[in-house]
């Protein structure tokens, strides 16, 4: 692909990371380029490979320089890192982008956008951390948007990306074992914006107190549009979808409306989009409902924040919780906020979480999540005359204690209720 413009042409390159990501960028570029690719769980001769001068080096999200096998010669040849984040910009720089990113909403946030673009007929592509990465695009037009989800990890390493929109939705703290303090996970956030012009957007949550902080330190180019405002509370009985119940998804409402305000979307249509949004898999997801149980399903809650505003929306809550705790999480929840919670605890991290509850709420602990589910569905059962009860699956915990990802969890989870809900 000659192009005077691209600066990944004819050049020698490291692809370090054969993930999905890794994978994607070794595709796209090893016909005009003299590629060398590696990862850490493949057996080769580290020596070798530092030996070559490479032009560039094409890291993926999941590798850390700092404990990576070729951790030496990444931080010796830092300059020369990029990503498939760069490399995809520096091809389609024409191209509208919309950037989502923050510690909590960007899936969800994403998905709205995509549908309601989608549904006002534009080319829209949604990519990054929800999609498919982001150089698997194919039949790409000059009129082609982008949708795309962007973590820490990837952001962290870029140098060339630039969004025409960008989004922070909140920052709290989260994925510490990796860039070590909050304020390197900030950073990281906003290197989102770091590249904008004076013709951009940037969207930012003015509640948060690490976006505000950030904001008073540094000076940005792009436009910002600061969220503080209420949505009104007519147009949300317009939309009458109770997934925008909650503080949460309320939040990440606000910005989709900032968007369709620049984006300048038709307002009928948007609204028949927010009406039917269902939400995705393992986010707030209800798996069952009657008159007097619903039960939700909330595994990609991943640290404590992520289950505070759903927590706060509901009553007579018994919450499950439990999983591999994450660096330097805090559980922000008043005595008062807990009336009406009872905290189920699971897993083998169980003394990290009763320690954060016990002065808050009533617990019970389980050894598996298997017993907890039995126990806590014959009990409700046993209960005759009593109010509407909610199960909320929402562990604030990695789940790598006992499962691969978040979606082996919540499917498990789907498992044992469907398994035991007539116990």
């Amino acid at each position: 692909m000659l192009n005077n413009l691209n600066i990944f042409y004819k050049k020698k390159i490291l692809v370090y990371g054969l993930g999905k990501s890794g994978l994607s960028v070794l595709k796209f570029l090893k016909k005009d380029n003299e590629i060398t690719k590696h990862d850490d769980k493949i057996q080769v001769d580290n020596k070798k490979i530092t030996k070559i001068k490479f032009d560039y080096i094409i890291i993926s999200p999941g590798i850390d320089i700092n404990k990576c096998k070729l951790s030496k010669f990444l931080k010796n040849n830092s300059q020369k890192i990029y990503t498939d984040l760069d490399i995809f910009y520096n091809h389609h720089k024409e191209n509208n982008k919309i950037t989502i990113t923050g510690t909590n909403g960007k899936s969800t946030t994403a998905k709205i956008l995509y549908e309601a673009l989608k549904d006002q007929k534009v080319d829209v592509r949604l990519v990054g951390n929800i999609g498919n990465p982001v150089l698997l695009e194919k039949k790409i037009t000059n009129k082609t948007v982008f949708v795309i989800e962007a973590s820490s990890y990837q952001l962290e390493y870029s140098q060339l990306f630039k969004s025409n929109i960008a989004l922070i939705l909140n920052i709290s703290p989260d994925h510490l074992e990796r860039h070590k303090t909050i304020n390197k996970y900030v950073s990281a956030k906003f290197k989102l914006i770091k590249n904008q012009s004076k013709n951009d957007f940037v969207i930012l949550n003015m509640k948060n107190f690490y976006i505000k902080r950030e904001l008073k330190s540094k000076k940005f180019l792009p436009k910002i549009i600061k969220i503080k405002k209420n949505i009104d509370s007519d147009f949300l009985k317009k939309i009458n979808n109770k997934y925008f119940d909650t503080d949460g998804n309320k939040e990440n409402l606000k910005f989709i409306l900032e968007v369709a305000k620049i984006l300048k979307l038709k307002k009928n249509s948007l609204l028949r989009t927010l009406k039917k949004f269902k939400g995705l898999k393992y986010r707030q997801e209800i798996i069952f409902q009657s008159k007097k149980l619903t039960i939700i399903n909330d595994s990609k809650a991943t640290t404590f924040s992520s289950s505070v505003s759903l927590l706060k929306s509901l009553t007579n809550v018994h919450w499950i919780v439990g999983g591999q705790a994450k660096k330097g999480d805090k559980l922000l929840l008043s005595k008062k906020n807990c009336k009406n919670i009872k905290a189920y605890v699971f897993g083998t991290k169980r003394k990290f979480f009763t320690s954060k509850l016990k002065k808050l709420m009533e617990y019970e602990s389980f050894l598996d999540l298997k017993s907890l589910i039995k126990k806590l569905l014959r009990e409700i059962k046993s209960k005759k005359n009593i109010r509407h009860t909610t199960i909320l699956f929402s562990p604030s915990a990695a789940s790598f204690d006992n499962f691969k990802n978040f979606e082996k969890r919540g499917e498990y989870f789907n498992q044992l209720i469907k398994k035991y809900i007539n116990v």
